[in-house]
């Protein structure tokens, strides 16, 4: 369990350079715990023995900052994760010189079950974090009883809803985002491969609507084992479709680089290729002649950029992507905070705040159902690079 504030160590950072309305970029971790020991009687006698002052069980008591923790693996597979998304949690304190949030880390490496309880009994009002569904899953139910509501990273939209809210990147968005602009520059008939599993499902579910909402039509829609067997038959029942004008690929990079030379052997040399949100982090994708000119649709890099310099001076590492879910949910906490009495119950109708938030990875919101609504750009695939071809709106206009 760590313990992060604000009030240390800011001054070390003063004169670095903020992100985005000149925030100050620091880190301060602290660790307190104090005993003092007072010998009895007076005059030159010898002390009697001493008995130290009892230790209350949890935290130390605090009435001017709100208790909010932080359930992140520091241990184990997802250790480096959840480090490095623990990291920009602090830096985040530190940019917004928050006085009025204590954010303390629980390691969920060593079992969900104890960090969630350890948190509730120290009194933590919110929750950030986990990182999985399956730990959602399993801290949701305490976190419901003592009313406390939860933040997660994850992007399963199936453990949202009755407090838990989720911040991680939607397929579904994704998809309906590149999908509504290839409609916009005249695409009308439609095609995809998607793989077998949840995230094809909820993939080719997403395309289904949002080509139906604009008024086109899914020529054919096929689905394959992650085997190059199964891709190839997949890619060439395509070929038994007439033209279509654009033909998603609802996976990663690896994929996608062996989809692509197919799909243009096979009925496709003309079709747009689109991909999913999966594409973000993947630059090797823009060496594939086959995938150039291809779009996709993802939260912007522009400030997270930024502040992937500034943590690698400051931790002298590069962070994971997911960083940025932690760096935001402060950012959030911090904003809600300004109304929120320290010792009360966390304000959840605070979340629905139909103008959103600001944050590194743009404008969100959440919807009643728990899921972070993006505001999303589309971005090209170039010749060893991507460009941003439609930019992702600032806010939300309902």
């Amino acid at each position: 369990m760590a313990e992060t504030g604000a009030s240390r160590q800011a001054s070390i950072w003063g004169r670095m350079q903020g992100i985005g309305r000149g925030l100050i970029l620091a880190s301060g971790l602290f660790l307190a715990a104090c005993q003092t020991i007072v010998p009895r009687g007076t005059g030159p006698e010898t002390p009697g023995p001493v008995q130290p002052t009892p230790v209350e069980p949890g935290l130390p008591t605090d009435n001017e900052r709100h208790r909010v923790a932080l359930l992140v693996p520091t241990s184990g597979t997802n250790a480096g994760v959840g480090q490095s998304i623990a990291n920009a949690t602090t830096m985040a304190l530190l940019d917004t010189a928050a006085k009025t949030v204590r954010i303390t880390t629980y390691d969920t490496g060593k079992g969900m079950a104890a960090a969630v309880s350890r948190a509730l009994t120290d009194g933590n009002k919110l929750i950030l974090g986990p990182l999985t569904s399956d730990e959602v899953k399993v801290a949701a139910p305490a976190a419901r009883k003592a009313n406390v509501p939860i933040i997660s990273f994850s992007n399963d939209s199936g453990v949202a809803g009755n407090g838990v809210f989720i911040m991680g990147y939607s397929p579904a968005q994704s998809v309906e985002r590149v999908v509504s602009f290839a409609h916009s520059k005249g695409m009308n008939s439609f095609a995809a491969l998607v793989p077998a599993g949840v995230y094809g499902e909820r993939a080719g579910t997403a395309m289904l609507r949002a080509v139906e909402a604009s008024g086109g039509t899914v020529v054919s829609m096929q689905t394959y084992q992650r085997t190059s067997g199964s891709l190839t038959t997949a890619i060439k029942k395509l070929a038994d479709v007439p033209g279509y004008d654009a033909v998603l690929i609802a996976d990663g990079g690896r994929i996608a680089m062996q989809a692509a030379p197919a799909i243009r052997q096979n009925g496709g040399v003309n079709a747009r290729i689109l991909g999913t949100e999966l594409w973000n982090t993947e630059t090797n994708i823009a060496s594939s002649a086959a995938l150039r000119g291809a779009w996709f649709a993802s939260v912007s890099d522009a400030y997270y950029r930024q502040l992937a310099t500034k943590y690698r001076a400051r931790f002298n590492s590069a962070p994971y992507r997911l960083s940025a879910l932690g760096y935001d949910a402060v950012l959030l906490t911090v904003k809600i905070a300004q109304g929120w009495k320290p010792g009360t119950a966390f304000p959840t109708a605070a979340l629905l705040d139909k103008g959103g938030f600001a944050g590194i990875d743009g404008a969100f919101r959440f919807g009643r159902d728990g899921i972070a609504q993006r505001a999303l750009e589309v971005q090209q695939v170039g010749d060893g690079k991507f460009s941003v071809i439609d930019a992702a709106p600032r806010g939300f206009g309902n």
